[in-house]
């Protein structure tokens, strides 16, 4: 499986912009939000805006950073440890 992200930026209504696409094999599973300065001791944190398929989990949500978010989705995925 080849685990692939591209940045972007998404209309959150918030400062939450940066984001990543998280692609399995071409396929979009995730899309992934980092945290503003206005969510205080989150900030800089990643959040699950969006899964699909295998990766649609109410939690984990958040991940202190984007290695953390990509072996979280790897192992919703089936193809980690």
């Amino acid at each position: 499986m080849i685990l692939s992200l591209q940045p972007v930026q998404v209309a959150t209504n918030s400062d939450d912009a940066e984001s990543q696409l998280v692609f399995a094999d071409g396929f979009l599973v995730a899309v992934l939000v980092r945290l503003s300065e206005q969510h205080g001791a989150d900030a800089g944190k990643w959040f699950l805006e969006a899964g699909f398929g295998p990766v649609n989990r109410v939690a984990p949500s958040l991940f202190e950073d984007l290695g953390a978010a990509r072996l979280w989705i790897i192992r919703q995925l089936g193809a980690g440890p």
